[in-house]
């Protein structure tokens, strides 16, 4: 289940076995205007209380960890800090389904989940890609960090190109949210800040082609240096 939405000014008795039971199981709960409910279910003829599923499968955070565990390669995830826009995750999951990454993390509050826009964008990689929602950012940073992963961040500020980086480690790169970026928790948790160098006008990237950018110097560091890769016939 991904978010259960309460009608504002609803009987909290009436649905207080429900919020405890979803609080025990991570799931979003929000209060909106009875009107929301209205237009979710086309419908004004409810009890206002609505829940909605996600028609695709999250992976749970540990379980990616522990299929991680063993490999040759050095763990390739990407971790988004609040990225809203269905059309920027969807590409996101194309490009990272293109140069093998591990799965991708996303928060679940404040945060685009696997809609049908970004099944559609991706071209099925969401298929392919294991996406995880975790409840807390700064929390699953500590968490990859415990498993040796070394979690990178992007900020315009930071002293580091993208390519000065070595990426032959177990990483995630972690992309902040559009217009915001970073939050400044993560920002601080992240073991360190990479930069994109520009020169124009605009002093910024969309999301998604930051994210193309960084996953194909990882690519590149990892299998055409060494000359492994290319172009599926």
């Amino acid at each position: 289940m991904d978010t259960i939405y309460f009608a504002e000014g609803i009987r909290e008795s009436g649905v207080r076995e429900i919020r405890r039971l979803a609080q025990q199981r991570g799931v979003v709960l929000q209060t909106v205007p009875r009107r929301k409910l209205d237009e979710l279910l086309g419908t004004p003829h409810h009890q206002g209380v609505v829940a909605r599923v996600s028609p695709y499968t999250y992976l749970e955070l540990e379980d990616l960890l522990q299929q991680l565990q063993g490999r040759e390669n050095p763990p390739f995830l990407i971790l988004l800090d609040g990225i809203e826009d269905p059309h920027n995750l969807g590409s996101i999951l194309r490009t990272g389904d293109a140069v093998g990454i591990d799965g991708v993390i996303i928060p679940k509050r404040r945060s685009v989940g696997l809609t049908q826009t970004v099944a559609k964008v991706s071209t099925g990689a969401v298929e392919y890609v294991p996406v995880v929602r975790v409840n807390n950012v700064a929390r699953c940073i500590e968490r990859l960090q415990q498993d040796g992963i070394w979690v990178i961040g992007t900020d315009p500020a930071a002293g580091q190109v993208y390519t000065e980086a070595a990426y032959d480690i177990p990483i995630a790169l972690m992309i902040g949210g559009e217009g915001k970026g970073l939050s400044r928790l993560a920002r601080e948790k992240a073991d360190f800040l990479v930069r994109l160098p520009m020169v124009g006008h605009v002093n910024s990237l969309n999301a998604s082609v930051a994210a193309a950018v960084l996953m194909y110097e990882v690519f590149r560091q990892r299998h055409l240096a060494k000359g492994v890769g290319g172009q599926k016939g």
